[in-house]
């Protein structure tokens, strides 16, 4: 006897798949990650990051004002700070007039209701490259976040509607919170980055920032004192429940697709929304394999970002939002 119930007939044409399909990517999904450099008229592409730009601040304006005609209507801000400027302790972090002040007040300024997320972490204004500070070859826990407490008030000062702690130090998420609390910004957001990896993944974007660890005599030579081992998946859980204790209203997971089964296990655990981080060795490898004519670009890109939110990211924090907004038409 044939069988009466057949899938396939939910798969016979376009029309169909499409009135069926389960995961719908749309603009709203999207974090778009900028970096920002000083100068004018500054538009360089990051080699490892084919199509992705440093920016100064006049070309950030022209970005932000492109993001929103295309519907793109949120963006989490990194600078690229001088080594002129970098120090042990991050001082420039604090510097009211700072590259990162500046930005977030250009991208106010020219699109005012454009959601600004900052990046907070010590790595792009330390001369070790390390998110803490660092002493005898140890990266300082409680010291680095009174730091990362006093730039998230320096950030929600020029106008972040959140603030995003990328550094994996402990109790950092409760001296924030306590911090913007304290200052009166009660309303301004904390996205943590609360299951961040130590992972390869990271090559090009530390490369954009010049921000990778040095290699001298007593600095640790990577993150793995304080982001996670990529073997672990139960940690991951504590470390967000942690977070959110502390006063998380996002929880973000980094990378992105090697860690899906760490989203779903996260997304099944919390009630707060929960993000993703396609990161920028991501964005290399398909850019590289589809300039060898080694895969199709589009039809990548679409499948992966599908897979992220289907594997339950209410946000994904992409290079490929601009592609993905195209490929969508």
């Amino acid at each position: 006897m044939y069988p009466l119930i057949r899938p396939r007939r939910l798969r016979s044409s376009e029309a169909i798949r499409s009135l069926v399909r389960e995961t719908i990517i749309l603009p709203s999904d999207f974090l778009v990650p900028l970096f920002v450099v000083e100068g004018k008229d500054i538009k360089e592409e990051i080699p490892s990051m084919p199509n992705y730009y440093r920016l100064s601040l006049d070309n950030l304006t022209k970005e932000v004002k492109e993001l929103w005609k295309m519907g793109l209507h949120s963006v989490l801000l990194f600078v690229k700070v001088p080594d002129s400027l970098k120090d042990n302790k991050g001082s420039e972090a604090l510097n009211e007039n700072g590259l990162m002040q500046l930005a977030i007040k250009t991208v106010k300024d020219a699109c005012p209701e454009m959601l600004v997320m900052t990046d907070v972490a010590l790595d792009p204004y330390s001369s070790y490259g390390h998110d803490g500070i660092v002493t005898d070859g140890q990266i300082l826990n409680d010291e680095s976040v009174e730091v990362l407490a006093e730039m998230s008030v320096s950030h929600a000062k020029a106008g972040a509607d959140l603030v995003a702690p990328s550094d994996m130090m402990d109790g950092r998420i409760i001296s924030i919170r306590e911090a913007l609390e304290d200052e009166g910004f009660l309303n301004t957001g904390i996205m943590a980055y609360s299951a961040k990896y130590a992972s390869s993944f990271y090559g090009p974007f530390r490369d954009a920032l010049d921000s990778a660890p040095v290699d001298i005599k007593n600095v640790p030579k990577d993150k793995s004192s304080y982001q996670m081992d990529y073997a672990n998946r139960f940690e991951a859980i504590r470390e967000t429940q942690l977070d959110i204790d502390e006063g998380a209203d996002i929880v973000m997971v980094k990378p992105g697709l090697c860690y899906l089964d760490i989203v779903r296990e996260i997304k099944n655990e919390v009630d707060v929304p929960v993000a993703v981080y396609q990161v920028s060795g991501e964005y290399a490898m398909v850019k590289a394999a589809a300039e060898k004519g080694w895969l199709n670009h589009d039809a990548v890109v679409m499948e992966q970002l599908t897979a992220i939110k289907r594997a339950g990211a209410n946000i994904i924090a992409s290079y490929f939002a601009k592609d993905a907004i195209r490929i969508l038409g």
